[in-house]
């Protein structure tokens, strides 16, 4: 299993806040979507035992193609849930599943909502939602463990990776000063959160078990870059954030910016927010994904 990095140690120091300008590389534009790669349903189970038996999730595999044991990435949805409308895993689960396993990697798309009834948290306000960070912590930590238990994975080559309201999953799973991750026997090595809320883990005091790459938006007026801007100086080495000008949420997106006047939380709350894609924050973001985990997950 892999252990997280001695402090004291010569390991390799990740720099602090990096913004990066929009106007970097202007003509480059979105990748178009890779075809859905093969995958398999099958349910792993969380840590979350309501009267004593592990809640099991709905999971998506997507195998490595190499031979062998492989490392191993886990998924973790946003707000609106990992399913589009035909029941099954979104284009960008889809499309990030691909990336990874032309990398050779495994991918496994973690469902957190269905089994929980729930079909998306986006709509509704922070004090009534029944899936807190509370339930996606376990379901983390309990997925990274079922990962190191299988024989085609690399046990001490496992990396996390969410996107909004999953990257704020990820950077529960990661912060030590939660009993539950203090004394988890399974932990990434690296782990990647897209635009996540950083204000809860700030105020708790974030003590990564990994290194740990944030990418935001700097336009973001749902989950703002502030906060993890403050975080990863507050954390620093081992939290990198790259902020990208211009860029809302869900800047890796292919689609237009548009107002989503139904989300009542935000920087303004009340008064919507405003996500799509930016191909420029997009494209880098993406290189800078696959670089942080070909650093960290190579044999």
């Amino acid at each position: 299993m892999h252990n997280a990095p001695d402090r004291g140690g010569p390991v390799q120091r990740w720099l602090g806040a990096l913004l990066l300008s929009g106007c970097l590389a202007a003509t480059a534009g979105a990748q178009p979507a890779d075809p859905a790669p093969a995958a398999l349903r099958l349910q792993v189970p969380s840590l979350d035992a309501p009267g004593g038996a592990p809640l099991m999730l709905d999971a998506w595999w997507y195998p490595s193609p190499a031979a062998g044991p492989a490392p191993a990435v886990l998924l973790l949805h946003g707000c609106g849930g990992m399913l589009d409308r035909q029941g099954q895993p979104s284009a960008r689960m889809r499309e990030y599943a691909a990336m990874l396993q032309r990398e050779g990697w495994h991918a496994l798309a973690l469902d957190s909502l269905s089994v929980r009834g729930e079909k998306e948290l986006c709509t509704q306000p922070l004090a009534v939602r029944r899936v807190t960070q509370v339930e996606r912590r376990q379901d983390a930590l309990g997925a990274l463990q079922w990962l190191a238990s299988r024989s085609d994975v690399m046990p001490d080559r496992l990396a996390l990776l969410g996107w909004s309201h999953g990257g704020s999953a990820v950077l529960a799973s990661q912060n030590r000063n939660h009993p539950a991750v203090e004394s988890a026997a399974v932990h990434a090595r690296v782990a990647v959160a897209f635009y996540p809320g950083c204000s809860a883990e700030r105020q708790r005091g974030f003590r990564p078990v990994s290194d740990t790459l944030v990418l935001v938006g700097l336009a973001d007026d749902w989950t703002p870059a502030a906060p993890c801007l403050a975080l990863a100086s507050e954390a620093s080495p081992w939290v990198r954030v790259l902020g990208y000008e211009g860029a809302h949420h869900g800047f890796d997106s292919t689609a237009p910016v548009r107002h989503l006047a139904s989300v009542p939380n935000g920087v303004r709350p009340g008064q919507g927010v405003h996500v799509g894609g930016q191909p420029v924050a997009r494209e880098a973001a993406q290189r800078a994904l696959l670089d942080a985990l070909r650093r960290a997950l190579a044999r």
